[in-house]
């Protein structure tokens, strides 16, 4: 599942943006976290982290907007993720 690129998600909520996600960061990052709903909500927060001072994991000579960050991230094993039990 790929957003439009003038969509994305924001704590539940879809908002208009002014810039795309790199189509292959995407697509690299639903092979590591096959589930388009997991990845969505990881980069959400990772974005809210690098937003309020988180320093990036993963270095880059070009200048990457916080979403590519995360997704850059994600594919390059820096971040992962586990799921809760059910109760």
């Amino acid at each position: 599942m790929t957003l439009p690129s003038e969509i994305f998600i924001v704590g539940g909520f879809i908002r208009k943006r002014s810039f795309t996600l790199r189509e292959d960061y995407i697509s690299e990052a639903l092979e590591v976290v096959s589930d388009p709903n997991i990845l969505i909500n990881l980069v959400s927060r990772r974005v809210k982290q690098l937003r309020y001072g988180s320093r990036p994991l993963v270095e880059s000579l070009e200048r990457l907007d916080p979403e590519d960050v995360a997704l850059r991230e994600i594919i390059g094993g820096k971040i992962s993720y586990e799921l809760g039990e059910d109760l």
